[in-house]
């Protein structure tokens, strides 16, 4: 299992769920009523923090992107933390990996209204309107 390529897809989830629950992100029983995507996040978090190499330092990354969620190290440090446990435990990055696949495949996308735009994911310019113009 490539490592470098399960972290990317993890953050986004790891991210939106220490912001709605902090540092209980890893202790906190999940909300029946949270968010897909911080549902998915606190997840994947708590099965890296289930592993007992990575509590301490997991703990610490989470607690300093709680004290600084806009800062960049502290996003950065966590990434580090995740891609070294995941690094260690190939069995856990493969498992991980695993529910990463089933949630984005599950996952939908709609476009409501009037020349509405929907993608899962983009790489380019969208543009509606009429006589629009992008220049890249």
């Amino acid at each position: 299992m490539d490592v470098s390529a399960v972290v990317p897809l993890l953050m986004p989830y790891a991210s939106a769920a220490i912001a709605a629950y902090g540092s209980a992100v890893l202790t906190k029983a999940q909300d029946v009523a949270a968010d897909e995507t911080i549902g998915m996040g606190q997840r994947l978090l708590q099965r890296i923090w289930q592993r007992p190499e990575s509590q301490a330092e997991l703990e610490s990354a989470v607690a300093d992107r709680v004290q600084a969620p806009d800062d960049d190290d502290s996003l950065a440090a966590l990434r580090l933390q995740i891609k070294k446990a995941l690094a260690a435990d190939p069995a856990l990055a493969k498992e991980l990996a695993d529910m990463l696949g089933s949630a984005t495949a599950s996952m939908t996308v709609n476009a409501i209204g009037e020349r509405a735009v929907a993608v899962r994911t983009n790489t380019g310019i969208i543009q509606t309107g009429d006589h629009s113009h992008a220049e890249r």
